[in-house]
């Protein structure tokens, strides 16, 4: 009996939708918290070190795609990610400036330790963004050629990129309290992780990809945890 061979392309549309997926489904967890921010008019809930962090681990990988060549999908969900965090970043900025009791500005180019990604204007935070572009660009030309250096600019980026939500878990700590944080956000970034870790594995990125997935996968469930201990707490002494 002659076997009948399944071709690769059976399922274009799979292919295409989880493509899609993977580009748009990482902007969907801040829809509700831009909404929230803009509702409340404040952005105290939100912490921005979110933006630092998947700003920084969205332009290393960019650069780590010129030396790799992974999905590309993957490059364009980088960008997606990086136009969405400058979003945030603007409407949080607007509502400082607009709350702000104090006139004293701090800007990037003052190179004040103390207020770093604290700044006081939005185009503070483009400078920033612009001068890690450029430097960023120029060493990955000098070393694009260097496997040690490609993998290891992958795994900085990506375990950066893991890191997403320890500034909101450690913010929840501190506050002892998850109040101001979208938990849709924290829910919706659990199940995108979930899915892009499968969509790694299964299109076999390289292992920075879904070992950093994984991690971050347990940072959202120590988030979702923290929801379920505040508000118990809270509900006791209410």
């Amino acid at each position: 009996m002659e076997q009948i061979e399944v071709s690769d392309d059976s399922w274009p549309w799979f292919s295409w939708i989880s493509s899609s997926l993977i580009v748009f489904g990482g902007v969907v967890p801040y829809i509700p918290q831009y909404q929230e921010i803009k509702r409340t008019s404040n952005p105290d809930g939100f912490s921005t070190w979110v933006c630092l962090v998947l700003l920084v681990a969205n332009i290393l990988r960019i650069f780590f795609w010129f030396g790799k060549f992974f999905e590309f999908p993957l490059l364009l969900q980088s960008i997606m990610m990086i136009l969405t965090m400058l979003t945030m970043l603007h409407l949080c900025c607007s509502l400082k400036t607009m709350n702000r009791v104090s006139t004293k500005k701090h800007c990037f180019t003052d190179f004040e330790a103390a207020y770093f990604w604290k700044w006081s204007r939005f185009e503070d935070y483009l400078q920033f963004c612009l001068c890690l572009t450029i430097i960023a660009a120029l060493v990955t030309f000098v070393f694009l050629d260097v496997l040690v250096f490609v993998e290891g600019m992958g795994l900085l980026a990506l375990l950066t990129e893991a890191m997403l939500g320890m500034p909101q878990l450690l913010r929840n700590y501190k506050n002892r309290s998850t109040h101001g944080m979208s938990v849709t956000m924290v829910l919706l970034w659990t199940t995108g992780d979930c899915f892009k870790t499968a969509y790694f594995i299964i299109k076999e990125t390289p292992a920075q990809f879904w070992l950093c997935g994984t991690i971050q996968i347990c940072i959202d469930i120590a988030i979702l945890l923290q929801v379920h201990y505040y508000n118990k707490e809270h509900s006791k002494h209410g």
